[in-house]
């Protein structure tokens, strides 16, 4: 493995969109206390009900710790694959190389700075240095070169591609004082065009009520074609939500995509009800530094924009909400050569994020599923 102070632009590498081919996903097995209730006994079931639902169409691959390797082998199916890595959390989706291709398939990855959502100044936890080297290690595991922009931080879940130039993310997240407060919103523009390939970004004004990694565009908007999107949204005026889905609504009705398509949108109901903590799973949360890191009755960020794109099928977060149902008919329709998968994902929930965030996908070198299917 290469380090890079390259730029992947002028090298030829782009970012792929997540519905196009896979050669494999990563996730990392979750332990930490403070994050995962019961010592991360319910978290890990979700997990494993994720890798198997991946791992039907893609190669899985489980990063753990050596304490929990036997735990891990003996609750996961026999085709994920267990790799032994220290991190702090596990949250794949931002500690993770972002991969990039170029027009002959070859896979690059890109090393982010990370700082637990904020740093010193609004991060979730200190210290995070196994995370920030999770990304040039796994680099190391796939034999990729590695493009070092560790002086830039960034989170897989801070961005979306569509494949073909256009980037989409939040002003909440990247705007905010606890990233890259030295940079301007047109530099920050520029150096994702510059590491991802693209020629436009797209500015989402706001994410989901209460994500606390700053409103992640990964819960509130997502690609599911070139010139199409899914946006997490609600019709009831007295949800906090409304206002926040509302204003990306018309601004990406303003806007086109980097070749001047209009973005079309497709609603994707939030949950009926809030999705809120109870004072028992709190109580089965370990303290970080003394201090409880959740609260009774507070709000989650439900959403079911934060699914994970297979292969072969969609994976789809679940609450046990009215609009679980809905949020997977209107997925079907947006992914007609996929199966839905629905997956209970109240324990990621807990934790902070959900499916999207735990996983990371390694794009293939070759075209994408509904380029194959359409041809035959």
């Amino acid at each position: 493995m290469r380090i890079l102070h390259t730029r992947p632009d002028e090298d030829g590498y782009f970012m792929p969109a997540e519905f196009e081919q896979h050669t494999g996903c990563l996730m990392i097995w979750p332990t930490r206390g403070d994050s995962w209730r019961s010592g991360g006994w319910p978290a890990r079931k979700a997990f494993c009900a994720v890798a198997s639902a991946i791992a039907a169409s893609e190669e899985v691959t489980m990063l753990v710790d050596p304490a929990q390797y036997e735990t891990a082998r003996a609750m996961l199916p026999p085709e994920v694959r267990l790799v032994e890595m220290t991190t702090d959390d596990s949250w794949a989706r931002d500690v993770c190389p972002t991969f990039v291709r170029n027009a002959a398939g070859d896979l690059r990855g890109i090393d982010w700075g990370f700082n637990a959502w904020g740093g010193l100044e609004d991060g979730l936890y200190f210290p995070w240095d196994k995370d920030n080297h999770v990304a040039r290690k796994v680099c190391d595991l796939y034999r990729a070169d590695s493009y070092d922009c560790r002086d830039f931080i960034l989170e897989g879940g801070s961005i979306h591609s569509d494949g073909q130039g256009t980037i989409l993310t939040t002003e909440a997240c990247l705007l905010s004082r606890g990233r890259n407060p030295q940079l301007s919103k047109a530099e920050i523009a520029e150096k994702l065009c510059q590491m991802l390939g693209a020629q436009k970004v797209l500015w989402l004004p706001r994410g989901i009520y209460g994500d606390e990694t700053n409103e992640h565009v990964d819960n509130i908007c997502a690609f599911t074609e070139p010139g199409h999107v899914v946006l997490a949204w609600t019709d009831n005026p007295s949800d906090p939500q409304y206002a926040l889905s509302h204003a990306c609504d018309a601004y990406l009705r303003s806007q086109t995509d980097a070749r001047g398509r209009a973005i079309q949108i497709t609603h994707l109901p939030i949950p009926e009800s809030p999705v809120c903590i109870t004072e028992e799973e709190c109580r089965e949360l370990d303290l970080w530094d003394g201090e409880p890191t959740r609260t009774p009755g507070e709000r989650l960020a439900a959403s079911y924009v934060n699914f994970y794109i297979a292969n072969a099928a969609v994976v789809v977060p679940q609450f046990g909400d009215p609009m679980d149902e809905t949020a997977c008919a209107i997925l079907a329709e947006a992914f007609p050569q996929r199966k839905i998968v629905p997956v209970a994902a109240r324990e990621i929930l807990l934790g902070g994020g959900n499916i999207h965030c735990i996983t990371q996908q390694i794009p293939a070198g070759e075209r994408s599923v509904e380029t194959c299917v359409r041809e035959k």
